[in-house]
């Protein structure tokens, strides 16, 4: 089995392989040039590894929430790629991927991404026996129903953990704050979730699949 999954969702292209038992993954800071770099860098990792598009056996993606663009520019060229070799695509959650970034278990884990305007794109975890849990909805929460939410020793990782580091310890008794390598998604997780869900044939198409958007009433085209 051959899978390509991206997530492009945070300041970083996460690239992920997965050939017959292997991972292989890839990650550029790309900036405001995703758009530029997006395909070329799909084209060069497959050339590296030996493979064409035509050898995955399923494209997995990111869904956000997270930058709108990102979502956009990443969602599109997977639903591309899969249109064209009629294959399966398997959507998985940013907050998902970066919550498997925690190896502690019991632990209440929060990742927390920056949604501009002062609010935050969160959810919660447990790992149990290595088997993370989600224990919340997707939420968009300002700073203070963040706190009110995850009141007490919570695990927090995210650029929202940096933008608020500050206030987290003030706010929430017990909570640790991860350091930036935590703070964006890996590959290795995305592709590891991904395998999961074609487990549990939890796989969707492109014309079906759709990025979680949380600001739901700016995210929609306006027609009279």
């Amino acid at each position: 089995m051959k899978i390509l999954g991206i997530d492009t969702t945070t300041k970083f292209l996460c690239l992920g392989l997965y050939v017959d038992g292997k991972f292989y993954e890839y990650n550029l800071e790309t900036g405001r040039s995703l758009s530029v770099l997006l395909v070329p860098t799909i084209q060069r990792v497959l050339e590296a590894s030996g493979l064409k598009i035509a050898d995955i056996d399923y494209f997995a993606c990111g869904l956000g929430p997270g930058s709108f663009t990102g979502m956009r520019i990443g969602l599109a060229t997977i639903k591309g790629l899969s249109v064209v070799r009629d294959k399966p695509v398997v959507g998985v959650s940013t907050l998902d991927i970066l919550a498997e970034n925690v190896t502690l278990n019991n632990a209440l884990i929060v990742p927390a991404i920056d949604a501009r305007r002062g609010l935050i794109y969160c959810s919660s975890y447990r790992k149990e026996r290595d088997i993370l849990k989600r224990k919340s909805d997707y939420k968009l929460l300002s700073f203070d129903e963040f706190a009110e939410k995850f009141p007490a020793r919570a695990v927090i990782l995210g650029d929202a953990a940096a933008l608020y580091r500050d206030k987290i310890f003030s706010r929430i008794k017990g909570a640790t704050v991860l350091d930036k390598d935590h703070w964006f998604p890996k590959a290795h997780n995305l592709i590891r979730l991904a395998l999961k869900k074609i487990k549990a044939k939890q796989v969707s198409s492109a014309q079906v699949i759709k990025p979680i958007y949380l600001y739901p009433q700016e995210c929609q085209i306006k027609t009279k």
